[in-house]
């Protein structure tokens, strides 16, 4: 018997609309297609001013220390960042810096990134990768990053990106499926 898997969206942008947000949620979409998945939005875009004023987590105001709270708790992170300059958003790696690193410690996560063009599609592999591996999170098999002509606004209109949001989630399946069929851990107390 499986449980539903409590996934929490991390979408690095600092804006709305945001195409992170909408590759992050076509991958839920995805997702729960193929298994039972409670969803969490942390968008940056609706933290910001409040995460920039805080150099550690005791300085956040409570609404913040609640989406670190479901990062922490998620079974699965679907996490992305727009690419600026080859590297993550500054507001994604901030609100890194306040999770405490333990915590992601074999956690799944998804890998997404989007940008002007291609020639950030190795931000994933360069950037994304080395910063779960920091937490000692399980990074999924395949990311996905996307284009700016790949969307209009928020909504994917590429065909393409549709097939290999596909596919990572197929990749990201076995892992998962063997996740929701193992009981919920118990949560630790602080």
């Amino acid at each position: 018997m499986s449980r539903p898997l409590q996934v929490v969206i991390v979408a690095g942008s600092g804006r709305r609309p945001s195409r992170t947000l909408g590759l992050l949620n076509a991958l839920s979409a995805q997702l729960s297609r193929y298994i039972a998945i409670n969803t969490e939005v942390v968008a940056l875009s609706e933290l910001s001013g409040q995460l920039l004023s805080a150099t550690e987590l005791a300085q956040l105001p409570d609404a913040v220390r609640q989406k670190i709270a479901a990062i922490e708790a998620a079974d699965v992170l679907l996490a992305g960042s727009p690419v600026y300059r080859g590297s993550y958003s500054g507001l994604f790696k901030h609100l890194f810096d306040l999770v405490p690193q333990e915590s992601l410690s074999g956690k799944p996560v998804l890998l997404a990134a989007t940008g002007g063009s291609d020639r950030h599609a190795l931000a994933i592999d360069h950037q994304l990768r080395p910063l779960f591996a920091f937490f000692q999170a399980l990074a999924l098999p395949l990311g996905v990053y996307a284009n700016a002509l790949e969307f209009d606004n928020e909504t994917i209109i590429s065909p393409a990106l549709q097939e290999r949001i596909a596919l990572a989630v197929q990749h990201a399946l076995p892992v998962l499926q063997v996740l929701a069929a193992t009981p919920a851990p118990t949560p630790a107390h602080r």
